[in-house]
């Protein structure tokens, strides 16, 4: 059983694709796939049934298949994290806690659409953290592009500071280098417990973001051994370095980043390095044109004359 995720949690946890086959059932050939192409480019931990792994449109038994298929893959190789939001706190813990027994890190949280105070959100993870128990860790994810929600600093290091379960943010605010830097600074003090935090947005900032303190990367993008780098690098005082290679693969980046379309072109890269078998995205959800794909093939192959340039 891999490590449960904590206050000083870092690195690359990959937010893993769920795959399908054509015929939109679960693909867990292709899902094995992909846990090892993930563990090959270096990944820190890996985080599944999240947004870009489409969870609200699996059942509730295939969110348990899945994701008991993808821990016993894992086998503890890497911390694995959980995505459990939903609008039942019921439905939330019996998930959770199955998912802990089978061997995952912690579990993430994002806020019920419609929590417009600073009172309504602390007291809804009042009783998210009551239904779960102490004993699950819980990664809050602040993505108010996705959920509506505003969450203020002062509530994220109240949550954190009532709850010691709480013990990592998932940073997608935008803008929010400034948010960042405060939650940096104002935890891991005497009166506020210190946060993990990795960040999402398709690693769109993730440079800047690493230099505002940021333990890492929680994000999807479909060429994992970027962040794995860029992070390594970082963190080895490579700051410019760093940078460079963040910036060879920014057109790409870029592109994985369009709203509506994003996952269906991250699925596409992914099959086309020969991880899944079809970049099947369950329906309602976006489709790649002609000319999509062509531009989709005009990067990636620039990408490759650049990668080459720079080695």
């Amino acid at each position: 059983m891999s490590q449960k995720i904590n206050r000083h949690s870092e690195g690359v946890f990959i937010i893993a694709a769920t795959p399908f086959a054509s015929d939109g059932s679960l693909d867990l050939d292709s899902t094995d796939r992909m846990i090892e192409y993930y563990l090959d480019c270096g990944v820190t931990g890996m985080t599944i049934l999240g947004i870009m792994g489409e969870a609200p449109k699996l059942t509730a038994e295939e969110s348990a298949q899945f994701a008991n298929h993808v821990l016993e893959r894992v086998a503890g190789r890497v911390p694995v994290v959980v995505g459990v939001s939903g609008a039942g706190l019921d439905n939330m813990a019996r998930l959770s806690h199955s998912v802990m027994e089978a061997g995952a890190a912690g579990v993430m949280v994002a806020p019920m659409p419609g929590l417009a105070t600073e009172v309504k959100l602390r007291n809804y993870f009042a009783q998210v953290c009551a239904a779960l128990g102490p004993e699950v860790p819980v990664c809050l994810q602040d993505y108010p592009q996705t959920t509506g929600v505003q969450f203020s600093v002062e509530t994220i290091l109240q949550l954190t500071r009532d709850h010691d379960q709480i013990v990592m943010l998932k940073h997608e605010d935008w803008p929010g280098l400034t948010k960042l830097s405060r939650v940096r600074a104002e935890s891991g003090t005497e009166d506020t417990p210190r946060l993990s935090i990795l960040t999402g947005n398709a690693a769109l900032f993730l440079p800047l973001e690493l230099q505002r303190g940021a333990d890492g990367a929680m994000t999807g993008f479909a060429y994992p051994e970027m962040l794995v780098q860029v992070v390594a690098r970082h963190k080895a005082g490579d700051v410019d370095g760093a940078e460079d290679l963040f910036d060879a693969y920014l057109p790409m980046v870029r592109y994985e980043q369009q709203l509506g379309i994003g996952l269906a072109i991250r699925k596409e890269i992914l099959h086309r390095r020969g991880v899944l078998a079809a970049p099947k995205v369950r329906a309602p959800g976006p489709s790649m044109t002609k000319d999509d794909h062509a531009e989709l093939t005009r990067l990636m192959d620039r990408l490759d004359r650049k990668l080459a340039a720079l080695s």
